[in-house]
């Protein structure tokens, strides 16, 4: 239950401090004054009649919160929920330096209350299940903290968008919401042996601030019980499957999320086996919408990014893309010739209506915030999704066995 709130108190709105252990929430509220801003937020309207609404996953390891503060910059808008993610190797400091952080540089977070913070994450291995607890434990907090979102997006501090949020949610407009985007096949090959069938133990997950995982001398057989499938981990996910593999109404998750308990790289196998395997695989679209450059054959990561890319990724229409060194050149490129900002301000939008003068954030005042200003990358970016779509309605590419 809330804490009351004292008439003095009435005009603090609070960005909260999560911490999920397990499926518990704990709420630790800061307060910041408002007299300058807005009594209260514009009607946020939602539902199949009106724009989409993302639930973004941002998360980042210790030293990255600037990262993530940049990173939310980019993407904010009113409509949308935002849930930072610090692992459990940053120091209560520097997440508490985040809470502050984002309230100086968006002062519309302290209207509209979409931003939140987790404050003991677990400790989140790159090889390992802990990675997809703190992915689903994120997500269930979303689900808590919002219900009426229509996709969920996982990003990294690695990570960058390549349209405004306008952008990406004029396209979405046109997209049906029960639709996933996830880069998926059955086609596992040489990761059978090395993906699939070693066994480990990842101690982030029994251990708090442990980042080291065991591995078993022995293998196990690939499963017969469900079909095995891999791909990205980055995922664009609907509200309705996020529900399905968080509130356990079915025993499919739960079942897969033991088995993926003990792989080596549980991000690129769970939600594409779960989806795949249940009535869910009608719905996938075999696309993660990232730009990325890779090694042939690839390695464990893509390339860094840099500004020699920047017309090949503005070219490609894709909505996001990874990885980028922090503070590279290439970023300030993209801010100013994509998203139309300062790498301190917030990506302006049709919700913004102050004056945008070089001294003053034009989303520092704001108005309709159910309503979308598209720009040219919202024409390239609908290419893409109308061609994805396409082959989604044929069924040729989407979960097959």
């Amino acid at each position: 239950m809330a804490p009351s709130t004292s008439p003095a108190e009435k005009f603090l709105v609070p960005l909260v401090l999560i911490s999920f252990i397990s499926s518990i929430l704990y709420f630790t509220t800061s307060s910041y004054s408002t007299s300058s801003l807005p009594a209260s937020p514009p009607l946020l309207l939602r539902g199949p009649s009106h724009p989409p609404s993302f639930a973004f996953l941002l998360s980042g390891h210790r030293s990255d919160s600037a990262r993530l503060l940049r990173l939310l910059l980019a993407l904010y808008h009113p409509r949308n929920r935002y849930l930072l993610y610090l692992s459990a190797d940053a120091s209560e400091k520097e997440r508490v330096g985040l809470v502050e952080a984002v309230k100086r540089a968006l002062p519309a977070v302290m209207i509209f209350g979409n931003v939140d913070v987790v404050g003991r994450p677990s400790a989140g291995t790159p090889i390992g299940s802990s990675g997809l607890a703190g992915t689903l434990g994120a997500a269930a907090a979303l689900l808590r903290l919002d219900p009426d979102w229509d996709w969920f997006i996982a990003l990294s501090a690695d990570d960058y968008p390549l349209l405004t949020q306008d952008d990406l949610i004029h396209v979405f407009s046109s997209v049906p919401r029960h639709l996933n985007f996830i880069d998926h096949t059955s086609d596992i090959g040489w990761k059978e042996q090395q993906r699939v069938q070693p066994i480990i133990v990842d101690a982030g997950i029994y251990l708090a601030g442990r980042n080291m995982h065991f591995q078993a001398s022995e293998k196990r057989a690939t499963p017969d019980a469900f079909k095995f499938f891999t791909g990205s981990p980055w995922v664009i996910l609907s509200r309705q499957f996020i529900e399905y593999c968080t509130v356990g109404y079915e025993n499919l998750p739960r079942t897969l999320l033991l088995y993926f308990t003990n792989v080596i790289l549980s991000q690129e196998g769970y939600f594409h086996s779960v989806i795949c395997n249940s009535d869910y695989r009608n719905t996938t679209v075999n696309n993660d919408l990232r730009y990325t450059v890779w090694d042939d054959p690839p390695k464990m990561e893509p390339h860094f990014l840099g500004s020699t890319d920047f017309n090949a990724m503005v070219e490609s229409g894709v909505p996001f893309a990874r990885k980028f060194k922090e503070l590279d050149a290439v970023l300030d490129l993209i801010d100013r010739r994509i998203l139309g900002k300062w790498r301190t301000k917030v990506t302006p939008g049709a919700w913004c209506t102050g004056t945008g003068r070089w001294w003053r954030d034009p989303c520092s005042q704001w108005g309709n915030v159910n309503i979308v200003r598209p720009g040219p990358q919202a024409e390239r970016f609908q290419k893409i999704m109308d061609r994805v779509l396409e082959d989604w309605k044929s069924g040729a590419n989407s979960c097959q066995q």
